[in-house]
């Protein structure tokens, strides 16, 4: 069997979630939890939230969702129908790759931002040859907070606007493109007592200051795998109370939080990334006894939603038919037959899964989605 201690699969990534709708989905049950397990992610655009995984009295991982609607949580069951996640990214077990941070000996300066202390421990363990090298690194904290902020996801699909600027421009684009994702998500105070501002668009939830978090450093964070693309950005961290009362994604650079102390950090080294997608594909092309037959497959790790299919015929575009799957899982396939009056003469039939490319697919896997059947009748 493969040795898969180190590591990360990345379903979609946080580029792919802040430049538009997503429509790929992966299961709670794809997630391997046996163990000492690193991940985060987003729920679903009909329920949103964060993802944090968090051990569990078993020795194993549990994954909490953090709710956008009041910063509460809840522990994620297998079946209960939300639980499919559009970004999520998760480490095999982990255990053997665990190296404890002596925070007596590195002692952080009081105050320091969370992400220089991560970064810190990570050179001084490097310095000591005691932590490997590698493009991202899992970490988890015990962490106690004079004052914190936490965002939500409430609005999964960040304006279609961000991918539209890539190609035209319109009168909200400019403003809405600049927008850093924090901005659009809803925010959460956790501090000693009420600041009592009722023009505070930041609404506070109480006095929980002791979170478990777990999140990724990635070395390179312009890459947008695990982290918002923007340069200096390593840091991604999701955690939740230790009361269990809240829970979300620790805006730990915003000017109201404050860091008190960290009191526990392990870091882990991840070396092997892989990168999960769906791969549509139109296969078993005929056309016999007036119909078009052909099947629709997903070749991918990820469940797809809305799937559309046009059917043209003689590089007629203004007439073609259009199908919509609500819903392909991964290894998931479905046939079609599709009546077609044909003159007599010969014939051009084309079939096009995701003709619009609302699919996440690169260049070479979507050379499958469309299929030609020449017809002589």
């Amino acid at each position: 069997m493969p040795d898969h201690r180190g590591d990360l699969w990345i379903a979609n990534t946080v580029s792919d979630l802040i430049e538009g709708d997503v429509q790929e989905h992966l299961p709670l049950e794809a997630i391997p939890l046996a163990g000492d397990v690193l991940g985060l992610g987003t729920t679903t655009s009909i329920d949103n939230g964060e993802l944090t995984f968090l051990p569990n009295e078993t020795g194993n991982t549990t994954i909490w969702k953090c709710q956008a609607s009041d910063g509460g949580i809840r522990r994620l069951m297998s079946g209960d129908g939300g639980s499919h996640f559009p970004y999520v990214c998760f480490s095999a077990d982990v255990s053997g790759l665990k190296v404890n941070v002596d925070l007596e000996q590195l002692r952080p300066e009081p105050g320091a931002p969370l992400q220089a202390v991560v970064a810190e421990a990570i050179d001084w363990l490097r310095h000591q040859n005691r932590l490997p090298e590698a493009p991202i690194y899992g970490l988890r904290a015990e962490l106690e907070w004079d004052s914190l902020i936490i965002t939500v996801a409430s609005k999964l699909c960040m304006g279609q606007q961000r991918r539209n600027v890539r190609l035209a421009t319109s009168e909200s684009s400019g403003s809405l493109a600049a927008l850093s994702i924090y901005q659009l998500l809803q925010h959460y105070r956790l501090a000693p007592t009420d600041p009592g501002d009722a023009s505070d668009p930041i609404r506070y939830l109480g006095a929980s200051l002791h979170w478990d978090c777990c999140g990724f450093y990635d070395t390179q964070p312009e890459l947008g795998r695990v982290t918002v693309p923007q340069p200096n950005a390593h840091l991604h961290l999701h955690g939740c109370s230790q009361d269990l009362r809240f829970g979300g994604h620790l805006h730990h650079e915003h000017p109201g939080t404050r860091l008190r102390r960290v009191k526990r950090l392990a870091i882990y080294p991840l070396q092997q990334l892989h990168t999960l997608a769906s791969d549509l594909a139109i296969e078993q092309v005929s056309f016999a006894n007036g119909s078009l037959q052909f099947r629709v497959v997903n070749h991918g790790a990820m469940d797809v939603s809305s799937v559309g299919v046009a059917i043209v015929v003689d590089d007629s575009y203004t007439t073609h038919r259009y199908l919509r799957l609500p819903w392909l899982s991964a290894g998931g396939s479905e046939q079609f037959s599709v009546p077609l009056e044909l003159a007599k003469g010969e014939h051009r039939l084309e079939v096009i899964a995701d003709p619009q490319r609302q699919i996440l697919e690169t260049a070479d896997l979507q050379a499958n989605n469309r299929a030609v059947l020449a017809v002589r009748i």
